[in-house]
């Protein structure tokens, strides 16, 4: 299986509202959708999360490149990740395709009567080939040993929810 054009499944900056996301994905996307990555367990990093593999769920979203932005796209965030190859001694970021899956009810793939296997019912979720950015190795083995692990795998949930108001 080819990996050209995979989508990108996300985590951290990149998510709507944080601040990389207007930065590097806004009107290079053509579609953004919720989902996990199974398999993974997610740490806080200096202000950046990391992803590594273990047995938990990481909590972000698949993001599309739109018509034409693939390869402008895929060159942005392999710099910005600091991913300068597959193995690279110096990569803090490893670019790698796994599967995620995109959050339940929500519609993907050819619908009824075109080729695939259609759109999943409400709670169904296929699985869908993505590249995600995990720790690299020297960095996972640390986190693993001394990092904080971000509860529920989830960057936007870290944080407590603003203090509300009392009239």
């Amino acid at each position: 299986m080819s990996d050209t054009g995979l989508p990108f499944f996300v985590y951290g900056t990149l998510l709507p509202g944080e601040r990389n996301h207007d930065r590097f994905l806004r009107g290079r996307t053509c579609e953004e959708r919720p989902a996990a990555l199974p398999g993974a367990l997610l740490y806080e990093g200096p202000g950046y999360p990391y992803a590594v593999e273990g047995h938990g769920t990481v909590h972000g979203a698949l993001v599309t490149a739109a018509p034409g932005a693939y390869a402008e796209l895929l060159g942005l965030l392999d710099d910005l990740e600091q991913f300068l190859g597959p193995g690279h001694p110096r990569n803090l970021y490893e670019r790698v395709a796994r599967q995620a899956v995109p959050a339940p009810g929500v519609p993907h793939g050819p619908g009824p009567g075109e080729s695939g296997p259609g759109r999943p019912g409400p709670g169904e979720s296929e699985p869908v080939r993505a590249w995600v950015y995990l720790a690299a190795g020297a960095v996972a083995r640390s986190l693993r040993t001394g990092g904080t692990p971000v509860p529920g795998g989830d960057w936007l949930g870290r944080r407590p929810p603003p203090a509300r108001r009392t009239p």
